[in-house]
């Protein structure tokens, strides 16, 4: 029988073994869902990619073709779902309902990028006793706290995953701490960062590499760095040490230890992320070390002179790197990285132009706004609409360019669950301002 000591490898060679992989149910077949079925179904060693669920049937199909199967089917019921997975064909739907409630899913990957749709496949995941993994940081962001309680109250796995930069800054967040290091800070390694980039200035670079153009307006603008560093936020507890992160420029990221506020990473903790540093992509963490003998041992492995020493990842691959997430969650029952309580940074809408009243909010990656991460208290305190609920508000009065945007500023959409769910995630949350300090603390009301 498996164990939570075993290594996941191990765990997994012996499911491989067994004939008892992990069967994973996939939501959404666009770029990124590609890259992982590619990856998924070539197959990793004691999982596989069990069945797709995407409303545009070509776009699942492509992505078992290009992982190179040629035998599936089309669901439209859980028994022909089932019937084919155990004969080990993958099963193809336009109907996520048919994975989430399936006994034949152990595991279902997220990776639409919605809000309204994903929260209802994940909810309804969770009904039905399924791990969830999150490749999906507009919703996390959002509803994260509330979607970690739900889970565990479900008894099953809620995570966003190794690979995406939060779950790389938190595996190795995570190693550092078990070792006996001081974590004071996590981040992004970041090339640019221009938040009025649209989908009409990155629709080349979009057409070049098969994207969506507002996923990567998105990339571009600050929105998804933001969403990002919330879910490390949230899962850590660190703070921002302001609104929209510092974001020092430098050479190599070994230098964002010494660029970082002194306090405010030994006070609160700091999520942010460093510019133009090489290696230009992964994740990385800054230890404190106050201990003479232990930093001169630091200085000695040329990690430099303390007392921040810096810690990276000079990859984030999400497509591969998503299986040890599978793994940890189906196996031993480990999210990668997860809310550890109520929220602590949230992703507040700016104007990217100058906007008048009656005009439509186009969401994120459009042309109307970007988002940037504030600390949970002093988002409350301007009552910022989150980004992952401005798609279809309506402006009350005009906003200038680069103003926070409230709800008090729009006209909200009726009956979306997220927006019911995120007010519940507030209320459950309540925030008290500690005067002595000026920074927010959570407490929790379950």
């Amino acid at each position: 029988m498996l164990t939570q000591s075993m290594m996941t490898d191990t765990a997994l060679r012996e499911r491989e073994s067994n004939g008892k992989p992990i069967r994973v149910g996939m939501i959404g077949a666009g770029a990124t869902g590609r890259a992982i079925a590619l990856q998924l179904a070539t197959p990793v060693p004691g999982i596989r990619l069990a069945a797709i669920a995407n409303r545009t049937r070509s776009h699942s199909e492509r992505a078992l073709r290009e992982a190179g199967i040629n035998e599936w089917i089309v669901a439209a019921s859980s028994r022909e779902v089932e019937a084919s997975i155990a004969r080990g064909v993958p099963v193809l739907t336009d109907d996520p309902a048919l994975l989430t409630t399936s006994d034949a899913i152990d595991v279902v990957v997220e990776v639409t990028g919605t809000v309204e749709p994903a929260l209802r496949v994940t909810l309804e995941s969770f009904d039905h006793g399924k791990h969830v993994v999150l490749v999906n940081a507009e919703l996390d962001s959002l509803l994260g706290p509330i979607l970690r309680v739900k889970a565990d109250k479900a008894g099953v796995v809620f995570t966003n995953t190794d690979g995406d930069e939060p779950g790389v800054a938190m595996t190795l967040l995570r190693y550092l701490r078990s070792v006996g290091l001081r974590t004071v800070a996590a981040g992004n390694i970041k090339g640019m960062v221009d938040y009025y980039r649209t989908p009409e200035t990155q629709k080349g670079f979009a057409e070049k590499y098969d994207q969506d153009p507002r996923k990567v307006t998105s990339f571009a603008d600050a929105t998804k760095l933001s969403m990002e560093t919330t879910v490390l936020a949230n899962a850590t507890g660190f703070h921002v040490g302001r609104r929209g992160m510092y974001g020092p420029a430098c050479g190599n990221v070994r230098e964002i230890g010494n660029l970082l506020p002194a306090d405010q990473m030994l006070e609160t903790g700091l999520v942010d992320y460093s510019l133009g540093a090489v290696p230009h992509t992964g994740a990385w963490v800054v230890v404190h070390e106050e201990v003479p003998l232990k930093r001169a041992q630091l200085t000695y492995y040329r990690l430099g002179e303390g007392p921040f020493f810096v810690f990276y990842t000079p990859f984030h691959l999400p497509y591969i790197q998503i299986a040890s997430t599978i793994a940890r969650a189906a196996v031993h029952g480990d999210p990668t990285v997860a809310p550890m309580g109520g929220p602590v940074c949230e992703v507040l809408t700016m104007a990217k132009r100058d906007l008048k009243a009656g005009e439509c909010l186009d969401g994120v990656g459009g042309f109307c706004a970007y988002g940037l991460i504030d600390n949970v208290f002093a988002a409350r305190g301007v009552s910022a609409l989150p980004i992952s609920l401005s798609e279809g508000c309506v402006l009350r009065r005009d906003i200038s360019k680069d103003s926070v945007i409230s709800f008090n500023d729009v006209a909200l959409p009726h009956g979306r669950l997220s927006e019911t769910l995120w007010r519940e995630q507030a209320a459950q949350w309540q925030l008290v301002k500690d005067e002595a300090r000026e920074r927010s603390v959570v407490h929790v009301s379950l």
